[in-house]
């Protein structure tokens, strides 16, 4: 088992590896040359997406995964397609309404209207697969004594006077009812964020319609039901949603000022492009920009009408005549909820059998065995992969290094962080401590504007250095650099990774943090921060992979390589881990590769529009995509250089919008241990053949056939591998 080297001996050993690498560019003279770039046929970002929503719904479809988790699949999808539509059908919708505006070509709105129509065809697709799965899932669930009722029609009479007492306890004071009359801007006084119910009050003097907030922010979406108000003592666990119960409660909100015969109420959900529209007017500040914005999405145009599909034909005109949806607008009916991402958060009232048994949170020894963090760094490279291991290393080295004497600086790259995020507080103890903090903050990441907002003015209270980045470029990387004063020299270390310094996310998303103070790598990490401040100087990397600067042409470079092995008739591969593969000249290349007689293995979370089983173009490529308990995240390539693979992380997915438009970060891993155990984690997932689906020609999803009797469930299996590991050096 690898022993980490004392520092000057790792300095020179990962050095002497990094010339090696270098020079091997100089050793292929006269290669032969590579096949032209093949024409790929490529899919639609958005049906690609769809795609990808399918896998997760079939998640909630495996009967193998246990019930609970099934529903919280079921909340996954539905927060999905929120997004879907606030961000990709918004796109869309903008370049039919405004070609002038994209611009585009009277043939390209065309293909966006046929777009939008296939759109339209397979949501509501999926939208029924969903339904379905739904009665499915609350039925296993009844199997297992827990019971959803499905309305409030379903109530005894003792249930339902106690289900009135409680709305009048803990809900009726969150309610306020909006009056809708003909002049009224309905859209306007809507989020995108809640979901409603649409009243229609019947009458001898006519018809009056209110809409009502679903106020699930204030209070519990799912009610429990006492098990006192059951006949016969019955074991089960009932739920009432209080979407139902407020329609059960509807006379205690209306009765006392209207007068009416009959009443009904039905969901609906209003979704708006979440496009952020920022002027380039110089004499604002970035904060006024963004402020300005965010109000613009809160009155952006609505891009989707989701609505129970039981309600009535007059009630649905009426609405969408009110909420302004033309007939290129999505109105989708559904089943009678919405905002089913609260289901993400479906409580488990019955056996630990019934969601996915909690995997150990693994210890690094490599860390463990130092009781100061970095100087468990200055020994040897560390790699975490999350949330196999604790995220607890990163915020410890950040709170160690806020009071320790000898650290001068901290720097830091900020896109998501947790709402009270123990990352931020070191920072602040770090600042009042006296160190030199700087904080770059993206304001522009999707969702999360306002926070990062909020966050920015905390933390030039507490006397950091806040920094916006570049105007024209989202800062995507996710890089911290810590300054210590060691022998009266400034050393420096670095975390480079794949994920957000988000504590939540390293519970549930794969990632991997890299731990490092070579000196090459941390000057170039010094380099990107000096990139983002003063970005009109000129930056050359030799090592990392650095957006927008050289990840294209080192990704090319690497491919070509591979290209020109093969055509040698030397064993060549290329393996890849990303989150999407958009970006047509890297489905180019890629072709080119395996056309070349290069292996060519991806795994691909989300979208691929790269269309896969071309013959002689994409036939040799094996495309997979594992969706399991854990939210696959990590980005890895591995080339296989004539017998010395090259393994690198990186923040980037290969999409023209991170190679191109973003500041993002990979580095290449340079220890042979952690090297081989990043090719070992990705030939796991490779192997997958219990939640892989293979991403076909039709992307059908059809799960990955095992090849022997033998099953592997890779985020099982790396589990078990990291934890042999790190058991193993923890005995040395």
């Amino acid at each position: 088992m690898w022993i980490h080297p004392r520092p000057t001996q790792m300095d020179t050993q990962i050095t002497m590896l990094i010339e090696a690498q270098e020079n091997q560019s100089s050793d292929d003279a006269n290669p032969p040359a590579p096949p032209p770039l093949p024409q790929v046929h490529l899919l639609s970002r958005e049906l690609s997406w769809l795609s990808f929503n399918e896998r997760v719904l079939q998640e909630a479809g495996d009967e193998n995964t246990p019930v609970i988790e099934r529903m919280r699949f079921l909340g996954i999808f539905s927060n999905n397609m929120d997004e879907f539509f606030r961000v990709r059908v918004a796109d869309v919708r903008r370049r039919i309404l405004f070609p002038r505006i994209s611009p585009q070509t009277m043939d390209e709105v065309k293909a966006d209207e046929e777009l939008m129509q296939q759109i339209q065809d397979k949501v509501v697709k999926l939208n029924r697969q969903f339904d379905k799965l739904y009665r499915q899932v609350t039925r296993d669930l009844k199997a297992n004594n827990i019971v959803i009722l499905p309305g409030h029609e379903a109530l005894n009479a003792e249930q339902s006077a106690w289900l009135k007492q409680y709305f009048r306890e803990e809900v009726r004071a969150y309610i306020c009812p909006i009056m809708v009359h003909s002049d009224m801007d309905l859209g306007s006084r809507l989020s995108d964020n809640e979901f409603y119910l649409a009243v229609e009050m019947e009458g001898s003097h006519g018809v009056e319609h209110a809409v009502l907030e679903v106020p699930t922010q204030e209070t519990s979406r799912f009610i429990l039901l006492p098990n006192s108000l059951q006949p016969n003592n019955n074991r089960q666990q009932q739920f009432l949603l209080l979407d139902d119960a407020i329609k059960h409660c509807l006379d205690d909100i209306f009765s006392g000022a209207f007068a009416y015969d009959q009443i009904t109420a039905y969901s609906f959900k209003m979704t708006r492009d979440a496009e952020l529209d920022l002027s380039d007017e110089i004499d604002q500040s970035v904060i006024d920009k963004m402020s300005k914005g965010l109000r613009r999405r809160l009155s952006a145009e609505p891009v989707r009408l989701a609505y129970d599909q039981n309600m009535t034909e007059p009630l649905l005109k009426f609405l969408t005549k009110r909420l302004k949806f033309a007939s290129h607008d999505s109105l989708i009916p559904s089943g009678p909820y919405r905002n089913f991402r609260d289901f993400i958060g479906f409580p488990n009232v019955g056996g630990v059998s019934l969601e996915h048994k909690k995997l150990p949170v693994l210890s690094s020894s490599a860390f463990d065995r130092y009781e100061n963090a970095l100087d468990a760094i200055a020994a040897g490279d560390i790699l975490l992969y999350y949330p196999y291991h604790s995220f607890d290393y990163f915020t410890e080295l950040l709170r160690q290094s806020s009071f320790d004497p000898k650290v001068r600086s901290i720097t830091i790259n900020v896109y998501r962080v947790a709402k009270n995020s123990r990352v931020l507080h070191s920072l602040c103890d770090a600042a009042r401590n006296g160190k030199k903090v700087t904080v770059v903050v993206e304001l522009r990441a999707r969702f999360d504007e306002e926070h990062n907002m909020e966050l920015s003015q905390l933390l030039q209270d507490a006397g950091i250095r806040v920094e916006f980045g570049i105007p024209t470029l989202k800062i995507h990387s996710k890089l911290c650099l810590i300054g210590r004063q060691e022998k009266g020299r400034e050393r420096l270390y670095a975390h480079i990774g794949t994920g957000n310094f988000h504590e939540g996310n390293a519970r549930i998303y794969t990632d991997f943090s890299y731990f490092t103070c070579h000196p090459e790598i941390t000057r170039e990490v010094a380099q990107v921060f000096e990139f983002i401040e003063y970005s009109y100087r000129p930056f050359t990397f030799k090592h990392l992979m650095v957006s927008p600067l050289n990840s294209r042409s080192r990704i090319q470079e690497l491919i070509e390589r591979e290209m020109t092995l093969a055509l040698e008739d030397k064993p060549a591969y290329i393996h890849i881990k990303v989150n999407n593969l958009c970006d047509q000249h890297m489905a180019q290349l890629l072709s080119q590769a395996s056309i070349a007689g290069v292996e060519i293995k991806l795994l691909i979370r989300g979208m691929c529009t790269m269309r896969t089983e071309d013959k002689g173009i994409s036939d040799g490529i094996d495309v997979t995509s594992v969706v399991d308990r854990y939210l696959e995240h990590a980005r890895v390539l591995v080339f296989g250089n004539d017998g010395d693979p090259l393994v690198y992380i990186t923040s980037a997915d290969l999409m023209t919008r991170n190679i191109d438009h973003r500041v993002e970060v990979g580095v290449p891993i340079h220890d042979p241990l952690l090297k081989q155990q990043i090719i070992d984690i990705l030939n796991l997932q490779l192997s997958d053949n219990t939640k892989a689906r293979r991403i076909n020609r039709t992307q059908s999803n059809p799960y990955v056939e095992p090849q022997s009797s033998r099953r592997i469930r890779s985020q099982i299996a790396i589990h078990q591998y990291l934890s042999k590991i790190e058991q193993q050096d923890s005995e040395q």
